[in-house]
């Protein structure tokens, strides 16, 4: 599989996004999983049994048992990202794991799936923006309840998350942590310990809290863009 490799200087345009989110971006990389060739760019990343599939437009994930996440990963590896993408929680998920379940956005992932992750929760119509590090640990950074832009089972949740170091100013070294869902924005949070996530990977997943054995649904028009001139 080929790897886009990025490496970000400290450039006017990322200090700009650091301090604005209305910073411009350029689209690096799409998928909109139309084809087998496009569905084969994606990569497992972690999760014991994960099974994946297509349509026509589609790439589909089903959990299977004894895994709470399935995480895959696109080709592009960098450090300051931004990654949209399209998600659904499928209605054939198991009742006892649809209310746990989330569908989720990945950034600075490693091996061991640390990094910042954006989850969504259809059924709750909850966010969470969570920082997973490599021991397992999860530090909740921002959550958002009641969020009217999460769309229940069967429909389509249109996920954002960015995470940029900040590389002048006041907040120097911070990692600045931006996420929607729609247009709604679900989480702005300025994190002192980046440097705990030495991950570069970026990509999705579907999981629940506690096992998520039958839960299914898929992902779509993934993008990822980097600060423009990167």
């Amino acid at each position: 599989m080929r790897v886009i490799t990025l490496v970000v200087l400290a450039m006017a345009a990322l200090t700009a996004f650091g301090g604005s989110a209305g910073a411009a971006l350029v689209s690096l990389y799409r998928n909109s999983m139309e084809s087998d060739a496009q569905r084969g760019q994606i990569g497992k990343l972690s999760g014991e049994r994960c099974a994946r599939g297509g349509s026509n437009t589609a790439f589909r994930i089903m959990v299977g048992k004894a895994t709470s996440e399935c995480v895959y990963r696109t080709p592009v590896v960098g450090r300051d990202l931004e990654i949209a993408a399209t998600e659904r929680l499928f209605s054939s998920t198991p009742k006892p794991v649809k209310r746990r379940a989330f569908l989720a956005l990945n950034l600075r992932t490693g091996d061991a799936a640390a990094g910042y992750q954006l989850a969504v929760f259809p059924l709750q119509r909850k966010a969470q923006l969570r920082k997973v590090l490599s021991d397992g640990r999860i530090e909740y950074l921002q959550i958002a309840k009641g969020v009217k832009a999460i769309m229940g089972t069967d429909q389509p949740n249109v996920l954002r998350l960015s995470a940029f170091n900040v590389t002048s100013g006041p907040d120097k070294g911070k990692c600045r942590v931006v996420a929607y869902v729609g247009t709604e924005q679900v989480a702005d949070v300025l994190d002192p310990g980046a440097g705990e996530l030495e991950g570069r990977g970026s990509g999705f997943s579907i999981g629940a809290v506690g096992d998520a054995k039958g839960a299914v649904g898929s992902v779509d028009d993934v993008v990822v863009r980097v600060p423009s001139p990167f």
